[in-house]
């Protein structure tokens, strides 16, 4: 290879270097300007944050207030929350920004398959964030408070069966709280990404839909090791986490199998041979051979 050409290959490889610089520096400045917002109002959305838990407390006739064991305990709060305010106030502008680099090396039929699929993610994290904070969170509070035990008082009460009970009353850290509210919530949001995973894998044709119903007894055991490892002991959020996360493979097996028609239904359009030992050979490698010269992006 002569020098100019090597000059010439340097050019493309520097001009998208400088673009991903400058989409970065945008992605980032985005990212500062969320944080702050997010700093300013920290108090309103940590107000929101707990009202699971003051909710529960309500309930039991108990004053809802958290602790601080950390003298620097409220300012790492402030900042935790600032640092998830500002990733989803900027989220969309990193999206924006990461499709503008990405897009221009996309063929168009590219472009249409993996843009619906940038716009579900978020849609479906968030469906999964508000399953958790309005559904999972409340029934994982209330039943983590019922341990507590409240010594009885009053005038006719020996002193002896007073001693006996001693009571146990919730006293929470804010850090603590805070740290089990995000974790529930992000569980659920990547949780709910499962059906957009692999429905991307299948229009890809790296999996399919017998493949992935023959592998649902793994799966199985997958999801069960998934619900013990990102929620608390205890069985109530381990088998909601685990029946939602099922469901949403099974949905992920009929979202593949629509797409393998769809990719049938194509194929068949443009007059192309599609039989039974075709299908047969697909469905095991979760892709399409096609014949020479008509493989197309």
């Amino acid at each position: 290879m002569s020098s100019e050409e090597i000059e010439d290959s340097k050019a493309p490889l520097v001009e998208h270097l400088t673009e991903l610089r400058s989409r970065l520096i945008r992605s980032v400045l985005a990212f500062i300007v969320g944080m702050i917002i997010s700093f300013v109002v920290w108090n309103p959305i940590f107000n929101f944050l707990t009202q699971p838990i003051c909710d529960a407390l309500e309930l039991r006739n108990q004053d809802c207030s958290l602790i601080l064991i950390k003298l620097q305990e409220g300012f790492f709060v402030a900042i935790k929350i600032s640092l998830l305010g500002g990733l989803a106030l900027s989220f969309p502008i990193i999206g924006h920004q990461l499709w503008r680099f990405v897009a221009p090396g996309l063929y168009r039929n590219e472009k249409t398959a993996f843009l619906p699929f940038l716009v579900a993610s978020p849609i479906m994290f968030l469906l999964g964030a508000s399953f958790a904070f309005y559904i999972v969170i409340p029934l994982a509070f209330d039943f983590f408070l019922g341990f507590q035990q409240f010594a009885p008082t009053g005038e006719d009460i020996s002193a002896d069966a007073f001693a006996a009970e001693a009571g146990i009353t919730f006293q929470g850290s804010v850090a603590e709280y805070l740290s089990l509210t995000i974790k529930f919530i992000l569980a659920f949001g990547l949780c709910f990404q499962l059906p957009v995973l692999l429905t991307l894998m299948g229009k890809a044709g790296l999996v399919s839909a017998e493949g992935l119903g023959q592998f649902r007894k793994y799966a199985v055991v997958g999801i069960l090791t998934l619900a013990a490892v990102v929620t608390p002991p205890d069985v109530i959020t381990q088998v909601i986490l685990f029946v939602v996360v099922y469901g949403l493979y099974e949905i992920s097996i009929w979202l593949v199998r629509r797409v393998e028609r769809r990719r049938e239904k194509r194929l068949r359009e443009q007059g192309l041979d599609f039989d039974d030992d075709d299908e047969s050979s697909a469905n095991e490698s979760g892709s399409l051979d096609l014949p020479d010269g008509e493989k197309t992006r």
